[in-house]
C-alpha cells in the first residue's frame, strides 16, 4: 500500500501541468487547431485520470492518511520551498507549452517521460517537491526541532501552511519519514 500511496503522491506533483496540457487540448479543439478523433481522446480521458488520481493520492496521503501527533518546539527553520519549486514548476510549464497534441508520438514520450521522472521521484523520496502543494499554499521548511519534554536536537523537512515561527510550539504530524505537515494550530 505504501509504493501505491507513493505513486499516488507522484502523481499529485504533476496535477498542474496535467490542467496546462488539458487547457490547452481544449482550447485547440475550440480553435479548430486539432480534430476530434481518437487521439484527442485518449489524452482527454489520460489527463483526466492522471488529474483524479492526483486528487486522490494526495488526499490519501494528507486527509486520511494515519501518523502520530506530537507537539515540538521550533528551534531553526529555513523556508526551501523557493529552492525546488520553480525548477520543477518551469520544467513541466515548458514541457505543456511544446507538446504537440496531434501526434501519435508526443503522446508516447509524455508517459515516457512521467514514468522515468516518477521512477526518480519515488526511488528517492523526492516527496517534498510538490508544486501542487506549494500551490494550496503550503511551504516547505528544512528545520532543527526538539519534542516537548526532550533535549534532542532533530533536523527534519516538513510542510507548512503560512510562515513558521521560531521558539513556537506545534503540533506535527508524522505521516512518514518522508511527508509530514506541521499544524497551524500552534500551543
Amino acid at each position: 500500500m505504501k509504493k501505491f500511496k507513493d505513486i499516488f503522491l507522484y502523481l499529485s506533483a504533476f496535477v498542474p501541468m496535467y490542467i496546462l496540457i488539458l487547457t490547452k487540448l481544449i482550447v485547440e479543439l475550440i480553435c479548430n487547431n486539432i480534430l476530434f478523433n481518437a487521439l484527442y481522446i485518449i489524452y482527454f480521458c489520460t489527463l483526466i485520470i492522471l488529474i483524479l488520481l492526483g486528487v486522490i493520492g494526495l488526499a490519501l496521503n494528507t486527509i486520511y492518511s494515519k501518523g502520530i501527533s506530537k507537539e515540538i518546539i521550533i528551534l531553526n527553520k529555513n523556508n526551501i520551498t523557493d529552492k525546488h519549486f520553480l525548477g520543477y514548476f518551469s520544467l513541466f510549464v515548458l514541457f505543456a507549452l511544446q507538446l504537440n497534441l496531434t501526434l501519435v508520438s508526443s503522446y508516447i514520450l509524455f508517459l515516457l517521460i512521467l514514468f522515468f521522472i516518477g521512477m526518480v521521484y519515488v526511488k528517492n523520496s523526492l516527496f517534498y517537491i510538490n508544486p501542487l502543494l506549494n500551490i494550496l499554499g503550503y511551504n516547505f521548511y528544512d528545520i532543527i526541532y526538539s519534542e516537548i519534554g526532550a533535549n534532542e536536537k532533530i533536523q527534519a523537512k516538513f510542510f507548512y501552511k503560512g510562515e513558521l515561527k521560531e521558539n513556537q510550539n506545534y503540533k506535527v504530524i508524522f505521516k512518514n519519514q518522508h511527508f509530514s505537515f506541521i499544524n497551524k494550530n500552534q500551543k
